[in-house]
């Protein structure tokens, strides 16, 4: 039995993966920002009769982080989790929408780890499990800012299981593709994205995803399934498996659409690339 942390529980990748781990017998610490908003966690808990400690957490308050992982040596396992999306251009990006996704989606995850990182170095155990996206390898077209963040922490990631590995601490990334969690009802947009020029072409961007979504193809951005929504179980699942087990990779894809994109992109000069995206997704100026 691992004693488990996650941040963002309330919903999404992190309440599906408190619930498993708790399902297996683990000792799971479920954190979020509001605890009023765990309902749908708090009926998962009823519903099976899990052991789930709920306990607040803002990944962007440094003395939040401070008191929530305060017990570190108590801790085998931190999933990093909590994050939200920025949709904007990069020219309707501005300073403070920036300094946003940052300080969630980057310096989140880097507190968090340096508060556990000094006890797991001193005792050499300990399991790093950061929720990345396919957008920590390929950019899309006004999620600048999210795949900047993404990139950051992959990067971050990258740096810090080299400098931790031969300590006995494991680091992964987790990169999902599309899946429906209501992770999109959290977007922040520039207040001048409404009917501005950017936003009209990100329409037309996003009604070529979703009809790739019900063309009954495993094409670029469809999430896969042959048009079928993809269960965000599977993400859960990916992330309990880099939790408990040994021999996953750094990096772990999810779904048939980062899977595609990730192999296609890895494949080709990144004009070869673009053509092929644009074509799969008839999306041309």
């Amino acid at each position: 039995m691992a004693r488990i942390l996650i941040t963002g529980s309330n919903s999404g990748f992190g309440l599906l993966s408190a619930v498993t781990l708790a399902r297996l017998g683990h000792d799971v610490t479920a954190t979020m920002r509001n605890p009023a908003k765990s309902n749908a966690l708090d009926d998962a808990i009823a519903a099976d009769g899990l052991s789930i400690t709920k306990r607040t957490l803002d990944v962007a308050d440094q003395a939040s982080v401070d008191a929530a992982l305060a017990d570190a040596d108590d801790i085998d396992v931190l999933i990093n989790n909590a994050g939200y999306e920025v949709q904007s251009s990069v020219e309707q990006l501005s300073d403070e929408l920036m300094y946003g996704q940052l300080e969630t989606n980057v310096m989140g995850p880097l507190r968090t780890m340096r508060a556990v990182l000094p006890s797991w170095r001193e005792r050499g155990s300990g399991v790093i499990v950061n929720v990345s996206s396919i957008a920590g390898r390929v950019g899309t077209p006004y999620s600048g800012a999210y795949a900047a963040s993404k990139w950051a922490l992959e990067a971050m990631s990258e740096s810090l299981h080299f400098e931790v590995s031969q300590l006995g601490i494991r680091v992964h990334l987790i990169e999902p593709g599309r899946f429906d969690t209501g992770f999109r009802d959290n977007i922040v947009r520039p207040p001048d994205w409404e009917g501005s020029y950017h936003h009209e072409r990100f329409e037309a961007f996003r009604r070529a995803l979703d009809s790739l979504d019900t063309g009954g193809g495993d094409a670029p951005g469809t999430g896969g399934n042959g048009g079928a929504k993809p269960d965000p179980q599977t993400v859960a699942d990916a992330i309990v498996r880099a939790a408990t087990d040994p021999s996953t990779p750094l990096r772990t894809l999810v779904g048939a659409d980062a899977a595609l994109i990730a192999g296609v992109k890895g494949s080709m000069e990144f004009e070869d690339f673009e053509a092929t995206m644009r074509s799969a997704l008839n999306w041309h100026d």
